[in-house]
Formats: C-alpha cells, sequence, structure tokens
C-alpha cells in the first residue's frame, strides 16, 4: 500500500479493454492480463455507472466521478442549452466541438484527471482505437493540458493531430476498418511500443482498445469474431506488458487494466417508441429535433425529454411506460433523494444520474435475465430498434453483466490478491494520481484504491412502484462513493 503524496511508482501503464465483461478473462483467451493479475489485485466487484455506455463511462473515468458531476449524461441526449436543433452525439466531433464552444471548453464540467496531471507539470499520452467522441473525453482538455492523443479516426478526431501524423509517420498508414478490428488493435499497441513509452516517455500511458466492444455488437459475445478481437487485444496489452518488463526501472512502472462497462446479448427488439406514437405521444426519436412533443432516445435504457409540450406528457408518458410489460425501470428528477418526482420512479440522483442541469425528466430501463445466450453466457436483455443486430451485445442498463467491469492494479508484490471491496470506473483517476503521489481534484467522487478504504460497505435495496408496477436498485456505498449492484422488479 502507498501513503498519500508518497509516490509509489514513476510511471502509470493503463490499458482499456472496450466491452470486456469479467466472466471473460480467461487463461485462453486473455492470458496476458491474467499475467498481470499474478501479479496485481483484481478488483472483482467493479461497476461502471449507469447508464452504462462508453461515453458517459469514458467520461466517469477522466473525472474520477460519475455523471452526476461531470454532466455527459447519454452517449446521445438532449443538451438544448449547447445544440438546441438536434440529439447530441458525443461520438460526433463537429457537435463536440460546438458543444464544447458553448461551454467555454468545459463539457465535461468536472476536472479529469489529466488535467490534475498538467497542473502538476506531468505528461500524459492516450493511445485511441474507440470512437473520437470517447477520445475526446478521456482527456478532454488535452490541447490545453500540453498532452498527446492519438486517435484511430485519423488528425480531424483529435485535438492533437501531430500525434496521429507522428504515428503515420513512423508505423505507416491507419489501417482500414474491418470487423474484428485486428489491424487498429495491432496498430495501437506498436503506437504505444514503439513511439509512447519509449520515445514520449510520459508520466501515464493509457490505451483504449475497442474490442470486444464492436464485435461484441455486431456479430455476438461468443461468436468466433469476437474471440478472435478479444484475443488480438490482449495480444497487443503482451506486446506492452513485454516493454516494461525488460525496463530496468518496471518496478516503478505501475499498470492498471480495466473496461469501462460489460456487455449482455439480446433477445428480443421492443418498437417502444413506436407503440407510444400509436398510443398517442408526439415523441420523435429522430436526430434532427422536428418540434414533437417529447424527444427520446434508446438502447437497453434510454431517455425522454420534454422538448415542445406540456409538463403532464411527462407523467402521462411515465405512467405509460410503467403500464408496459416489457419495462423494468422509470426513473425521473430526484425528490428525495431516492424516489422521483412522478409517483412510482427512482430519482435519477440515487443513480448518480441527475445532473442538475442536463439530467431528462425521465429515463427507463428495458427488462433484462440473468438467462443464458446462445453463447452459454449469462445475460440476455431487449433493446429498442438501432443498428445492432438481434442477438447481438447491448450495454446500457444495469444488469450486473452489463455493470461488472474489469479492474486489475499491478504491482511488483506477486500476490496475484483478489478483491471484494467495493471499486469502480470512478476510482481509476484517484488511483493513478496517488500512485504518483498527487491529490484527487475536488470534483472527484472516487477513491485511491492502493490505500485502505475508512468506512465499512453498506449494501442497500431502494424500492418504488405505482399500482401493479414495482421496481428496485440494489446498491452498495463506501467511503462516499456509490455503485449499483443491479435491479430488479
Amino acid at each position: 500500500m502507498s501513503h498519500p503524496d508518497q509516490p509509489s511508482a514513476d510511471r502509470v501503464v493503463i490499458a482499456v479493454f472496450d466491452g470486456l465483461r469479467p466472466d471473460l478473462v480467461t487463461s485462453d483467451l486473455t492470458p496476458n492480463i491474467l499475467r498481470l493479475a499474478a501479479r496485481g489485485t483484481w478488483f472483482r466487484r467493479a461497476r461502471s455507472v449507469f447508464p452504462s455506455v462508453t461515453r458517459v463511462a469514458t467520461s466517469s473515468i477522466a473525472a474520477g466521478a460519475p455523471p452526476i458531476v461531470h454532466g455527459i449524461v447519454g452517449n446521445a441526449f438532449y443538451h438544448r442549452e449547447a445544440i438546441p436543433d438536434r440529439i447530441f452525439d458525443t461520438s460526433d466531433v463537429a457537435q463536440i466541438r460546438r458543444a464544447e464552444a458553448h461551454h467555454d471548453g468545459r463539457l465535461l464540467a468536472a476536472e479529469s484527471f489529466g488535467d490534475v496531471l498538467a497542473r502538476a507539470g506531468k505528461r500524459m499520452a492516450v493511445v485511441h482505437t474507440g470512437s473520437a467522441g470517447s477520445a475526446h473525453f478521456i482527456n478532454p482538455r488535452a490541447r490545453a493540458n500540453g498532452h498527446w492523443t492519438f486517435s484511430m479516426h485519423g488528425t480531424g478526431a483529435t485535438q492533437t493531430p501531430e500525434a496521429v501524423e507522428q504515428a503515420i509517420s513512423r508505423i505507416g498508414p491507419l489501417p482500414e476498418r474491418e470487423l474484428p478490428r485486428l489491424q487498429e488493435l495491432a496498430y495501437g499497441g506498436r503506437v504505444m511500443t514503439e513511439i509512447v513509452l519509449p520515445e514520449l516517455q510520459p508520466d501515464v500511458a493509457l490505451i483504449w482498445f475497442n474490442e470486444p466492444d464492436t464485435t461484441f455488437h455486431y456479430r455476438g459475445l461468443g461468436s468466433p469474431e469476437a474471440i478472435a478481437g478479444l484475443r488480438e487485444a490482449d495480444r497487443a496489452f503482451g506486446t506492452i506488458l513485454d516493454w516494461i518488463e525488460a525496463q530496468p526501472d518496471a518496478e516503478r512502472i505501475a499498470v492498471i487494466v480495466a473496461s469501462d462497462h460489460g456487455q449482455i446479448s439480446t433477445g428480443v427488439v421492443e418498437p417502444l417508441f413506436e407503440t407510444a406514437r400509436q398510443a398517442g405521444f408526439d415523441l420523435s426519436t429522430e436526430k434532427a429535433i422536428n418540434g414533437a412533443a417529447l424527444v427520446a432516445t434508446g438502447g437497453i435504457s434510454g431517455e425522454i425529454r420534454l422538448h415542445d409540450g406540456e409538463p403532464a406528457a411527462i407523467e402521462r408518458i411515465a405512467a405509460w411506460l410503467m403500464e408496459d410489460p416489457a419495462i423494468g425501470h422509470v426513473f425521473s428528477r430526484d425528490r428525495n433523494g431516492v424516489e422521483g418526482e412522478v409517483t412510482g420512479t427512482l430519482s435519477l440522483s440515487l443513480m448518480d444520474t441527475g445532473h442538475a442541469e442536463r439530467q431528462p425528466e425521465l429515463m427507463f430501463i428495458l427488462k433484462s435475465t440473468l438467462d443464458a445466450d446462445q453463447y452459454g453466457l449469462p445475460g440476455l436483455g431487449a433493446m429498442t430498434p438501432g443498428d445492432v443486430p438481434l442477438g447481438g451485445g447491448m450495454h446500457g442498463g444495469i444488469n450486473p453483466h452489463e455493470l461488472n467491469t474489469v479492474l486489475i492494479l499491478g504491482d511488483t508484490s506477486g500476490s496475484g490478491a483478489v478483491s471484494q471491496e467495493p471499486a469502480g470506473i470512478i476510482d481509476i483517476g484517484p488511483t493513478v494520481l496517488g500512485l504518483l503521489g498527487l491529490q484527487p481534484a475536488a470534483t472527484m467522487r472516487g477513491r485511491n484504491l492502493t490505500v485502505p478504504a475508512r468506512e465499512e460497505a453498506r449494501e442497500l435495496r431502494h424500492s418504488a412502484g405505482s399500482g401493479t408496477f414495482t421496481q428496485h436498485v440494489d446498491i452498495v456505498e463506501q467511503d462516499g462513493r456509490r455503485f449499483i449492484l443491479g435491479g430488479g422488479q
């Protein structure tokens, strides 16, 4: 264990495997992740945030806090003040820049661990193979901080296009898109081992692997293609471990392996919004706002916001949702810390999603189960129509297999410890800072996992309902942090 303000590492390397479930970390699929786990601590109860989608999770890793603090409340959400004419797609570079301009460069409404590093005169480099939005939110003020972010999407997808130019000049053209993203994974690993680690030598280096998430979505969790993507991501990580272990100061380089969320398979497509229109609700799911009373986004979970109508429309559609047998949970703005303003709903603040300025009027989650999918993996759910095919993987809700993440803190003890302490993606930033002897930002809610918790963990169940509709959420709290374990009816 380290002591606050006493650095136990000179450098930190972070590898994030997008969408990786802990039960897929096996000797056959991920020998290199297990190689790190054998000399570190694996936090087996680690959790993502709600909604368990990538850009929300990315922002939570960067901010060391949930969306109620940092304000990125969905992969797509209606942000009336910044982008009033359309749904804000947080993967789109042009829309991100528009929103950043509205917020004077503070779209992430909290300090990131990149900000703290910069103030301390320390450098951070990111190698990102995922979306341009995710590359942005992991260090949203990279340019101002004097940091370096490489995006696999090219020079237009990063604040530091020189990073992409440097990689292309050394390694060659960016690979063509394919499924699974094998060449992108290998290329990213080379950027780390040939440029970032030996030449840039940043205090913190982060690589984000876009697999297994991408192929989970479009081919299924246990598909041969998804397995190939996961194996290649682990192989690329293995080259990074090899480089680290070959260094004379390897014992001073800390390594963290994480995932941002898990996934479950989809067993049914629910035409929720079309059914709502048939029931008489003036609701739009179009990207461009068309004047409808209500606007909505979907997936396994989604939001519904009032656009151009009476507040009573929210009450009516909430009641309608709670009568739909496909709905598992409904949330609204906070009334008393547990219940939402709308009768029968739970509070968005309870879920750490109720950002004061950007929260929706309603959120919902479609029902899911722990039943096995076609590959024998537990976790089966429903989704609204989208580009993911039926049977593909999805995430965004609070099924345990969506929320449970990989989180391994490598050290030199060789202990191979397994911790059942509450932990999550919001702890990554504070832990990185603590390893380097830095204090977390005031807005951070996570804790440095290298020091013991101050309090015993408390598991709580919170319930609400109306008529025949009932719902509950199970939560664990410790040291001012809250992690969602799951929920049901």
